[in-house]
């Protein structure tokens, strides 16, 4: 239970938190000697939490049916964090409901001009500035009657304010921000490193708060299984391969503070933090998590499985902020401020220990039709282009190599077909560079004919052994390798003409001029060449009938 900290010399502050969660706001509120005298929230697992570490009588609420008469009066400070589910770029690719969001931004301003408190913090998504700028200066928005609020609106990251996590959200309200800068030279700078160190140990030092327990005092330190090696792939792929979005890097450093901790991941996931471990890599563990979101290894999390725990951390807000906004509420001085180091003596474990959920572990099979996409290692050009294997969606055994160029929005495709294999084949250059790898060419047919299509696609399914789609997926590269070697061998006419049929393909009878993405496509064209030729090769296969020839 949360054990408030004293409130001596200056005057005391209530509070209500909107948008509860399991209590990051409260947390830091409480640590700080603010009084809070109202929670709300609707997730049950979340106001399990909430109590169970703060000793409330929370009950599911809809924020959005609560009456304005019924809050309590004479409030100081009112605090909360909106679902971000809508507004969120995760979401949807960034194609959330805005309209329903943005019920809830109203009731958290209708609340506030109710209440009218001294202060007041919304936090939620970076996009959520934007929301707030735009509706609170068209007069057609249905923000536009809180201008009168006037909140000050910025983006910060809670790596900067003593969290062991860059995590970038928008601050919106009416809170001392001058003396929350004013803490900033007391605030503990912690990397991953420092807090997957510390949970190992067999004495548990809080990375942040500093309260110190045995290791078997700890929930939530349960190790999940290392990522298998098709696991370690698809990871590695999605952060350092990503055909769109930028590089990550893989495995997460420990010397910095870490990524983003999210609320829904996969053992297979681009968002997901993944750590070296041994001989190994995995996932973080609940206990890490958590406290790189800033909640002491005191905190219980009662929730039925290991997914909720993962959701309600990733959802939370960190305590560490939230204790800087109480402070400066109170009106406490720099010079004054109690550290958190001083604020975690008064942590104690509640009586009740959440229950032990076993961690994700790796999936023994999957549905027959399991999509599969992965681009051709040294095809793989960014911003979108590339070359990719995948199947027929549906699992029907169908697989094709694609080449994809231009932008997000005139994404466009070079067909890889057996008009196009008779197209390269009618160049004397092309039959050299075919008679020069024809062996490797051999070897890789002979390679895919101990397989077919839908062995393949029950491989993938972990319902069978064998070649799987990686494999194919290297070799494919492979060969484009060998072929670009000869390639970039030939003569600068024979390259030039190269780079011509690349452009001519694409352009489809269109001006060259009008190609989206035309100088990528010629800085790369050479190596595109290479991969359309083999993947023109292995479309026109006639390893995939067998397809038919099974189905019969």
């Amino acid at each position: 239970m949360i054990v408030g900290a004293s409130r001596a010399g200056v005057d005391s502050v209530r509070a209500i938190d909107l948008y509860a969660g399991i209590g990051g706001w409260s947390l830091g509120l409480r640590l700080a000697g603010v009084d809070v005298v109202a929670s709300y929230e609707w997730w049950q697992p979340a106001v399990d939490t909430h109590n169970g570490n703060h000793g409330g009588d929370v009950k599911p609420t809809d924020i959005r049916k609560l009456r304005l008469e019924d809050l309590p009066q004479d409030i100081d400070l009112v605090v909360g964090s909106p679902p971000c589910t809508e507004f969120s770029y995760s979401n949807r690719g960034g194609g959330g409901n805005l309209e329903e969001g943005l019920k809830d931004l109203i009731k958290f301003l209708e609340i506030v001009e109710h209440l009218k408190p001294t202060y007041w913090a919304l936090e939620n998504v970076p996009r959520v500035a934007g929301v707030l700028e735009h509706g609170l200066r068209e007069p057609e928005h249905p923000l536009y009657r809180f201008r009168h609020l006037k909140p000050q609106i910025v983006i910060i990251d809670f790596s900067d304010y003593g969290t062991p996590q860059s995590r970038r959200r928008c601050i919106a309200g009416r809170i001392p921000f001058d003396l929350i800068e004013s803490y900033r030279p007391k605030l503990p700078r912690r990397t991953l490193g420092n807090v997957v160190g510390a949970i190992a140990s067999s004495e548990v030092l809080d990375p942040v708060w500093g309260c110190v327990l045995p290791a078997s005092a700890v929930t939530e330190r349960e190790i999940e299984p290392a990522l298998n090696a098709e696991e370690l792939r698809m990871n590695r792929e999605s952060k350092t391969y990503h055909p769109v979005y930028n590089n990550m890097a893989f495995p997460d450093s420990m010397d910095v503070p870490a990524r983003t901790v999210t609320a829904t991941c996969t053992r297979v996931s681009r968002e997901s933090i993944v750590i070296a471990d041994g001989a190994g890599f995995r996932r973080l563990n609940i206990r890490e998590r958590a406290a790189l979101q800033g909640f002491p290894v005191t905190y219980q999390f009662y929730a039925r499985s290991f997914a909720e725990k993962a959701k309600m951390v990733g959802n939370a807000i960190p305590p560490t902020f939230t204790y800087l906004v109480a402070q400066a509420a109170r009106g406490v001085t720099a010079e004054a401020f109690p550290t958190f180091l001083d604020a975690g003596r008064s942590l104690r474990v509640p009586k009740a220990k959440s229950r032990v959920t076993p961690p994700n572990t790796e999936g023994r099979t999957y549905p027959t039709g399991r999509s599969f996409r992965a681009a051709l290692p040294g095809l793989r050009f960014k911003s979108g282009m590339r070359f990719e294997l995948a199947n027929a969606r549906g699992g029907e055994g169908a697989w094709r190599v694609r080449f994809f160029f231009g932008p997000s929005i005139d994404i466009r495709e070079i067909e890889l077909d057996a008009e196009l294999t008779q197209q390269l084949q009618d160049s004397a250059f092309v039959q050299r560079v075919q008679m020069a790898t024809g062996a490797q060419f051999a070897q890789a047919e002979l390679r895919l004919r101990t397989s077919s299509p839908a062995n393949l696609q029950q491989v993938w399914t972990r319902r069978a052994s064998g070649l799987g789609p990686y494999e194919v997926t290297d070799l494919l590269g492979d060969l484009a390798a060998a072929v670009l070697v000869h390639v970039e061998a030939a003569s600068a006419d024979i390259q030039h003409a190269a780079i011509g049929y690349v452009l001519e393909a694409a352009a489809e009878g269109e001006v060259t001029e009008s190609i989206p993405g035309s100088r990528k496509l010629t800085h790369n064209a050479l190596a595109i060449f290479s991969g359309m030729l083999v993947g023109a090769w292995f479309n026109s296969l006639t390893w995939h009938e067998q397809v038919k020839a099974e189905a019969a």
